[in-house]
């Protein structure tokens, strides 16, 4: 059983073991994931119990994670229970393995699990390192997130999000007051977001602001079938999801029409931008190193992805057509972009090719610069400067509120 195998068949994925004679057999098919994309090496949804025919792994269904003991002789699983959504990496010894994982209210932990003796069930769970050990004093301040499925504009298909409501027990709302919405957008295209503790998602419900995180089609987690919707159609089916998703939020009556936000980064800062370009759902928008240039995209992209840009994109004329820096003169709404100087992934000269274009066109528009910073922000100022500067933009150009934190507003062109 030392020998495993994983595939996956639309949405059903097996688990093989290879024999001693090379003969692979189906060892466990279940209709869920049981390892993730390989954006980093050494990721380790699997191991093996010592010596035993048993195999801890994990695996991920409509956005959970589960874990479970495989007895590769009778062929079960035993599920455990653990006080975490999502789970990854596992290193196992004979009776006991450590395991990564987080929740809504638990950070990025490492936990102990030792099992009993017929490796069934687990007798102890003991965290013993995590990513924010101080932080659960501020549990109460948490908001939870509610798993939600909706209808998208293809007939009979659902996407999924996680929907973050408003909370701070030291404030209520006005009754009468829907609050606003942030959507964001995750990266990848084709990753996932999850239900684990996020800061920063939690600064905006504490200020109150609902925030909505959807795993647009494309996204891992929910099967093959479903990430393949992306397939040809990046740029299409991502947005319209995240459009979607926030107009089912506006007729459940659970956030204000007229506050609707939109934020992502890289990736996500595609759709984002391409959200503002080729649709009108959304009042105002934050691109955080966003791709504005599919051509120039694939043009700098690594042997690693080279191929994996144009399963997403297409031909040629859809590299032109879904674009926004293409399009400056479809966006309606304000932008704010944030762009280090040293990013190889997305050059500046788009962030300033978008900005110039639509301040000549008047839309209110601000560009933040980074120096020293590449593909993604390091330095902890700069994180906690760009997550400052979104909510007073957002907050002065359409939430029509004054921010309680003390926070020097950047120049907005086109509005100070």
């Amino acid at each position: 059983c030392h020998h495993l195998i994983f595939a996956c068949i639309k949405s059903l994925c097996t688990l093989y073991q290879v024999e001693h004679s090379n003969e692979v057999v189906p060892a466990y098919t279940l209709d869920a994931e049981f390892t993730r994309p390989l954006w980093v090496f050494g990721n380790r949804s699997y191991d093996f119990l010592g010596n035993s025919n048993h195999i801890v792994l994990t695996y991920r269904q409509r956005g959970t994670s589960y874990l479970g003991v495989l007895d590769c002789d009778s062929g079960l699983v035993s599920l455990l229970d653990t006080p975490f959504s999502d789970l990854s990496n596992v290193v196992a010894g004979n009776d006991y393995f450590y395991i990564e994982g987080a929740s809504a209210s638990v950070p990025m932990s490492i936990a102990k699990v030792t099992l009993d003796k017929n490796k069934t069930k687990a007798i102890s769970f003991s965290i013993v390192w995590s990513s924010s050990p101080d932080v659960v004093q501020y549990r109460p301040f948490f908001s939870t997130p509610e798993f939600i499925e909706f209808p998208t504009s293809s007939p009979g298909q659902m996407a999924y999000a996680y929907f973050y409501p408003p909370l701070n027990p030291m404030f209520q709302g006005l009754p009468d007051e829907k609050p606003p919405l942030l959507v964001k957008t995750h990266g990848g295209p084709t990753a996932e977001t999850c239900e684990i503790l996020d800061l920063s998602v939690q600064y905006w419900t504490s200020r109150g602001w609902a925030f909505l995180d959807v795993n647009y089609g494309g996204s891992t987690g929910y099967g093959r079938e479903y990430r393949e919707r992306l397939l040809g159609k990046w740029g299409i089916v991502d947005v319209d999801d995240c459009c979607s998703c926030a107009r089912f939020l506006v007729e459940s009556g659970s956030v204000d029409e007229q506050r609707l936000c939109i934020t992502g980064r890289s990736a996500g800062g595609y759709t984002t931008l391409a959200s503002l370009a080729f649709r009108d759902t959304f009042k105002a928008g934050a691109s955080l190193y966003g791709i504005g240039d599919l051509s120039l995209m694939r043009a700098d992209s690594q042997k690693y992805d080279s191929h994996y840009i144009d399963n997403l994109v297409g031909d040629e004329r859809a590299y032109y057509e879904r674009s926004p820096i293409n399009f400056v003169n479809k966006f309606t709404c304000p932008v704010i972009l944030f762009q280090g100087l040293d990013d190889k992934v997305v050059p500046p000269n788009q962030a300033r090719k978008i900005y110039q274009a639509l301040k000549e066109r008047g839309l209110p528009v601000a560009l933040v610069e980074y120096e020293g910073e590449q593909h993604g922000f390091r330095k902890a100022e700069n994180i906690k400067f760009t997550l400052e500067q979104q909510m007073v933009f957002f907050a002065r150009l359409v939430g029509k509120f004054e921010v309680v934190d003390d926070i020097t507003p950047i120049k907005i062109e086109n509005f100070d």
